[in-house]
């Protein structure tokens, strides 16, 4: 459905020549100067621009994100109407505006600008501005009501919002002043289940015993804000983490460090079960509880946002940390396979190609070469895991120890055979039967175990590959 206001403004040539100028929303520009996309997949239409060559976009179908030239963008707008409100009464020769400024001050600035304006470039600005209040049926709010909402709207351009570079898949940048801490976000459940638990609420101690994820977030909540008399409810905490274990180690360690802190030797079997035996008296948990420093990185709150189901949070975090990591093959390892978990494989390609140039050994570039020809696929772009089975190939040569070394060899014919698979499905016959006989030659090559276990996937591949040639004949 077409937003009104923006209907408007395609079809009254009036009104889109007063929103061009002096306001700057030129519906004639409706183009950026390089290919984007949202992070989120969501749609993006390009619907107008300014003369500095930044360019106002319909983002997610009815909100409004603004993107400079220079690399920055910002969630404007909650609708077209919306942001013309914004531009028409508090435009872009208006400066100094924020929320700390009451109406009369907002009334103020804006007057003196405005009358700088016309003397300047604008002599026809009141009925120019009047024109197009009227001709777009624009309600009449208060400044420091739209001031409000074009701070709120900046505040939630991520991650719904996040503009990236299509080309690079970089993201735009955003002023610190908008930007969340997934830190914050990721702890709001858990604080508000730790005052709950705190005040005695029955039904938070049935919910936290039930919900590990919920547990997690307010085992980490008493870890950064920690209260005397909060002992019978880490207790509770620590209890539910003993009886429902899961993968998630982590909060069940951060519980027992908080119980042990305290040096009550009734905790003691508490502590020796949670600790695998590690702690076995009293002063022996307070000293390990004094010793002991727990993790908290940023990969923490990402691991957290996305088990609470905060996807794109945990994207957009992941995105930014990338955007700023330099030439760090650990930290770039980490990356890669955190966004591979999230299913986003473009950017864990990003992520592993750096990685692969980092490479020293040629196990290591063999191994990561391997991972990259994984991504490369699975995000669609086949060609590309084609160059990287290639440079996996490169890496170890001909050395059959090589190739059989902690089986290397068997993960990378593995991928040859899964690459030839989605060529045929992909209609690629070429790639496809390339791909088949570079797997052929090291089926040749690999250990008779890696070459057993991969007969199901290699009689799949070379079916499919006869089919392609079948139908050629």
């Amino acid at each position: 459905m077409t937003d009104r206001v923006l209907e408007l403004l395609r079809s009254r040539p009036d009104l889109a020549e007063l929103a061009a100028f002096p306001f700057n929303f030129d519906v004639g520009r409706a183009y950026h100067v390089e290919p984007v996309h949202l992070a989120s997949g969501a749609p993006l239409e390009p619907i107008a621009g300014d003369d500095t060559g930044g360019t106002y976009f319909l983002s997610g179908g009815t909100a409004v994100l603004h993107a400079s030239s220079e690399g920055s963008a910002v969630l404007f707008a909650d609708s077209v109407g919306e942001a013309l409100e914004m531009l028409v009464r508090l435009p872009w020769w208006c400066e100094n505006i924020s929320s700390e400024l009451g109406e009369e001050e907002l009334l103020a600035g804006t007057r003196e600008a405005d009358e700088e304006a016309r003397e300047e470039f604008a002599p026809e600005l009141d009925a120019q501005r009047t024109a197009l209040i009227d001709g777009l049926r624009l309600p009449e709010r208060p400044l420091v009501e739209l001031v409000a909402l074009s701070e709120s709207a900046g505040r939630r351009t991520e991650p719904d919002h996040l503009l990236l570079n299509s080309d690079e898949l970089r993201a735009y940048r955003l002023h610190a002043s908008y930007r969340q801490s997934l830190r914050e976000i990721v702890l709001a459940p858990g604080r508000e289940m730790l005052e709950r638990l705190r005040s005695g609420d029955a039904d938070a101690h049935r919910e936290a015993a039930e919900d590990a994820v919920l547990r997690a977030a307010t085992v980490r909540a008493a870890w950064h804000d920690r209260r005397d008399g909060d002992l019978p409810l880490l207790r509770f905490l620590l209890e539910h983490e003993n009886a429902r274990r899961t993968d998630w180690y982590r909060e069940r360690r951060l519980a027992a460090l908080l119980v042990a802190a305290h040096g009550r030797a009734e905790d003691v079997p508490l502590l020796r079960a949670a600790t695998h035996g590690e702690v076995t008296d009293s002063a022996g948990g307070v000293a390990w509880a004094t010793a002991t420093v727990p993790e908290d990185s940023e990969f923490t709150w990402v691991e957290l946002a996305h088990r609470q189901g905060r996807v794109e949070h945990a994207r957009v975090a992941l995105i930014r940390m990338l955007d700023d990591t330099g030439p760090d093959a650990d930290r770039l390892r980490e990356l890669s396979r955190a966004l591979e978990r999230l299913g986003d494989h473009a950017q864990a390609a990003r992520a592993q190609s750096l990685l692969v140039s980092l490479q020293e050994t040629t196990r290591g570039r063999a191994v990561e070469a391997y991972v990259l020809a994984r991504l490369e696929r699975l995000k669609g772009d086949l060609a590309a895991a084609g160059r990287a089975l290639e440079r996996a190939r490169a890496a170890v040569g001909a050395d059959a120890t090589a190739w059989h070394r902690q089986g290397v060899g068997g993960l990378i014919t593995e991928q040859h055979l899964e690459l030839t698979l989605a060529a045929v499905e992909a209609g690629d016959a070429n790639l496809a039967k390339e791909t088949m006989a570079q797997a052929g030659v090291l089926l040749g090559r690999i250990a008779k175990p890696s070459v057993k276990a991969l007969g199901p996937l290699s009689a799949r591949a070379k079916w499919a590959v006869a089919g392609l040639r079948r139908s050629d004949g």
